[in-house]
């Protein structure tokens, strides 16, 4: 009596047992392995489009290359950019000039409450950016600007960030001279590395160990080889010569200055504040040309006074050269009282037509800073030895 259906299948080895039995065996590797589909409907007309198949001329042997997007405004032959802020933008001019490129298109903007808007309008993506930015009076407006400068860039995927700040505002408040005192210049380097900047580039800072408050590289450049040119060219006998120092805390900075001028001699204006300020000279300037050299200049009065003295003490002229001109009142009274003979100063901060007098000479660092830029962007030496 032959089996039903569902008895066939309980009397029927599992395939498990069946295969350990020798009742299944694996067809050959050889055997081809044929799959049945079912039968679909035929394909029908779609809004009277009969059905096809896209058929390429290409062969299928033949590479397939995705097609490249590029934009025609972006130039091929470099990564480097350059951007300005507000507080410098002839200084940022002659470095993008001096580099042989054009500054980047940015918009910046301010609302009616004093909120800053930046926005980059070409892309970065990739890129190494400068941003050129100096934080001079107003120092909170333009580092805030700088601020936000260098978040744009971050969030524009830019490679590197470079803040190039020819005068970085809040240095000299770099130590604690009394009790309760902030730090600020620790400060304002934790924004600047916080915003997201990758490196540093500045020129001249007030005090050399303001470069370690960064956690980031800091390319540190002197104004001084631009003075020293230009001094150079003009016809002063080397032996007539003398370097001052218009205080004690810039000893250092007026002798690195002095070897580098034919090694001419030392000369310091000692001011001690004993109830009022009493001013000694250290060194010899009789009949002599002096040069007072400073960082920066910002009143004036420390300057002013020493140069009363050289000329008490019998130096026949009196040059001032510094490298920031802050020129805060009254600073361009003192300066153009006739004391010195000419005032020396380069555009690391921009200086407004009123604040011009005859005796003033303004000197570039665009070279200096272009050609700093440039081997940071090509992974060379900044220093010249």
């Amino acid at each position: 009596m032959p089996l039903s259906y569902s008895a066939a299948a309980a009397a029927a080895p599992s395939p498990l047992a069946a295969r350990s039995r020798g009742l299944l065996r694996r067809p050959p590797r050889s055997s081809p392995v044929v799959v049945r589909c079912k039968k679909i409907d035929q394909l029908r007309a779609v809004n009277g489009i009969p059905p096809y198949a896209p058929v390429s001329n290409r062969s299928l042997l033949s590479p397939v290359t995705l097609p490249i997007i590029r934009d025609a405004n972006i130039k091929n032959d470099t990564r480097l950019r350059i951007f300005s802020g507000t507080a410098n933008p002839s200084l940022s001019q002659e470095i993008a000039s001096y580099l042989g490129l054009e500054l980047g298109k940015i918009n910046i903007k301010r609302f009616a409450d004093g909120e800053i808007y930046v926005q980059l309008q070409e892309s970065v993506r990739g890129c190494d950016v400068f941003l050129v930015q100096p934080t001079c009076p107003p120092a909170n407006e333009n580092l805030m600007e700088l601020l936000i400068m260098i978040d744009a860039c971050r969030r524009a995927s830019a490679k590197n960030i470079t803040a190039v700040i020819p005068y970085f505002g809040y240095a000299r408040a770099d130590r604690k001279s009394q009790g309760r005192e902030s730090i600020a210049a620790k400060l304002v380097a934790n924004m600047i590395t916080e915003a997201g900047a990758n490196r540093v580039l500045v020129c001249d800072l007030h005090s050399s160990q303001a470069m370690g408050y960064f956690d980031i590289p800091v390319d540190h450049v002197y104004g001084q080889p631009v003075i020293l040119d230009y001094l150079a060219s003009k016809t002063i006998c080397s032996d007539d010569l003398v370097v001052v120092s218009p205080d004690v805390g810039g000893v250092a900075r007026a002798r690195a200055f002095a070897k580098k001028l034919s090694d001419a001699p030392l000369a310091i204006v000692d001011k001690r504040r004993h109830g009022h300020n009493v001013m000694n000279l250290i060194g010899d300037v009789r009949g002599k040309v002096a040069v007072m050299m400073d960082d920066m200049i910002d009143t004036a009065g420390t300057i002013a006074k020493g140069a009363e003295l050289l000329h008490q003490e019998g130096a026949r002229e009196v040059y001032a050269c510094c490298t920031h001109a802050v020129f805060s009142p009254p600073a361009i009274e003192r300066l153009s009282s006739g004391l010195f003979q000419e005032v020396i100063i380069t555009n690391t901060i921009p200086l407004k037509e009123d604040k011009s007098f005859p005796q003033l000479t303004i000197l570039s660092v665009a070279n200096l800073l272009g050609e700093t830029i440039w081997r940071v962007h090509d992974d060379c030496s900044v220093s010249t030895k």
